[in-house]
C-alpha cells in the first residue's frame, strides 16, 4: 500500500477514533484538523494524529484523502470549501455522517474536478464525547456504510476500503436514500421516540414524585438513548426531516391502532400483536453491530459490604478487561445487589464473566 497522507477534519470521538485505528498502519501519516486546539494538542501527544492544522484550506491541500468527521451541518460546509481549493491531483474526499442524502446533493454539485467523494457512515459510538473517548476498535465488526457517486470509481472505493479496513468494520455499499430510510427506522426514529417516553415519565413526575424510583430500572433501560447529545441529534433529525415526518405519522397511525385494541379489549388480537412483536424482535442478530451501538452487558450479584465493588473492578482489571459502564441496579443495606457491567465487545463480556465466575461470583448475560 502506498503511503499516503489521511486528513481527518473534527477529532472528537468518530474522527479520534477512526485516526486511531489508520495509524495502525505505520505507512500512513495522519492530519488532524480541528478548531479545538486542546483536541489536537491531545492528539498529537498522545500519537493519534502526526500532524495537526486549525487552517481547513492548508490541511486539505496536503492530503491524498480527506474524511469529514464532523456533524452533518459542518460536513456541507466542509465540503463546499472543498470546491473552491486548487488540487494538483485527485483527492477522495469521504464523510461520517448519518444523513446521506444532503450530503451527497452537495457533493454532486461540486465543480472541482479533483474531488472524488464517496459518502461514508460507520455505525458505531460511545456514550462518551471527545478523542479523549476515542477507541481504535470502536468499529470493530460494526457496519460502514460507503455511498458511492457520480464522482468515485470502484478503484476509488476499493482504495478507500484499504485505507479503512484497520478499523476492522463490515463495508456494504447502500444508495444514499436507502441508507437514510433504514437508519431512520432502526436509529433516528428511536431516538425520538426514547425522548418522548422520557417526557411523559417526567410530567407524571408531577403526580406521581416516586416515579424516578420505578424508572430507574427497565426504563431506563429502554430510554438510553435519550441521553445522546441534543446537539448532534436535532442536526440529524433537520437533515433526515422528511424521513422523520413519515415515520411519525406512521407511529400516530400504529399507536392509534393499538389503543383502539386496549380501549376494546381486543385481547386475541393484543395477543398476536404481541407475538409478532415478539417473533420480530426475537430473531434479530444479536451479534452484529447495528445502527445504534450495542451494549455487551454482564450482571454480576454483589454482597453490600466493604470494599464489594473494589473486589470486582481487582479481577477486571487483573485480566485487562476494560469496563464501558457500571450502574447498581438495586442494593438495599445487608442483601445481595445487582451490578451491571457494560463492555466495549461481546468478547470482553464473556472474558469477564469467565474470571468473575472463577472468583466465586454469580453473573448473567441477559439476551
Amino acid at each position: 500500500m502506498d503511503n499516503r497522507k489521511i486528513l481527518v477534519a473534527g477529532i472528537g470521538l468518530i474522527g479520534g477514533s477512526i485516526a486511531k485505528a489508520i495509524k495502525i498502519n505505520p505507512e500512513h501519516t495522519v492530519l488532524g484538523y480541528d478548531l479545538n486546539e486542546q483536541s489536537l494538542d491531545y492528539g498529537l501527544k498522545n500519537g493519534i494524529i502526526d500532524e495537526a492544522y486549525t487552517d481547513f484550506k492548508h490541511a486539505a491541500q496536503n492530503a491524498d484523502i480527506i474524511i469529514l468527521a464532523a456533524p452533518i451541518t459542518e460536513t456541507i460546509e466542509l465540503l463546499e470549501m472543498l470546491d473552491s481549493i486548487t488540487f494538483e491531483r485527485k483527492v477522495i474526499v469521504t464523510d461520517t455522517a448519518s444523513v446521506k442524502n444532503t450530503v451527497i446533493e452537495t457533493a454532486e454539485k461540486l465543480i472541482n474536478q479533483q474531488i472524488v467523494f464517496i459518502g461514508g457512515h460507520p455505525m458505531a459510538g460511545s456514550h462518551k464525547r471527545g478523542i479523549e473517548a476515542a477507541k481504535s476498535h470502536l468499529f470493530e465488526n460494526a457496519i460502514y456504510v460507503l455511498t458511492p457517486t457520480k464522482r468515485s470509481t470502484e478503484k476509488d472505493v476499493h482504495t478507500l476500503k484499504e485505507v479503512l479496513t484497520p478499523t476492522k468494520s463490515k463495508f456494504i455499499v447502500l444508495k444514499p436514500e436507502e441508507h437514510d430510510e433504514m437508519t431512520g427506522v432502526v436509529s433516528h426514529f428511536p431516538h425520538l421516540i426514547a425522548s418522548s417516553l422520557v417526557h411523559q415519565a417526567k410530567k407524571w413526575q408531577e403526580t406521581h414524585a416516586f416515579l424516578p424510583k420505578l424508572a430507574a430500572g427497565g426504563f431506563r433501560d429502554i430510554t438510553r438513548i435519550a441521553s445522546s447529545n441534543p446537539e448532534l441529534w436535532q442536526d440529524i433529525f433537520y437533515h433526515n426531516r422528511r424521513k422523520m415526518s413519515v415515520l411519525l405519522q406512521e407511529w400516530i397511525e400504529e399507536m392509534m391502532h393499538l389503543k383502539s385494541l386496549v380501549d376494546y379489549n381486543e385481547k386475541q388480537e393484543m395477543i398476536n400483536y404481541l407475538k409478532t412483536a415478539k417473533t420480530y424482535r426475537d430473531g434479530i442478530p444479536t451479534k452484529d453491530g447495528g445502527a445504534i451501538p450495542a451494549f455487551y452487558d454482564l450482571y454480576v450479584d454483589i454482597r453490600d459490604q466493604p470494599g464489594a465493588l473494589a473486589s470486582v473492578f481487582k479481577i477486571l482489571a487483573d485480566y485487562e478487561i476494560s469496563v464501558k459502564n457500571i450502574e447498581i441496579l438495586e442494593i438495599r443495606e445487608g442483601i445481595t445487589g445487582v451490578l451491571r457491567l457494560s463492555f466495549y465487545t461481546e468478547k470482553a463480556q464473556k472474558k469477564g464473566k469467565k474470571y468473575l465466575e472463577q472468583n466465586g461470583y454469580e453473573t448473567m448475560i441477559q439476551n
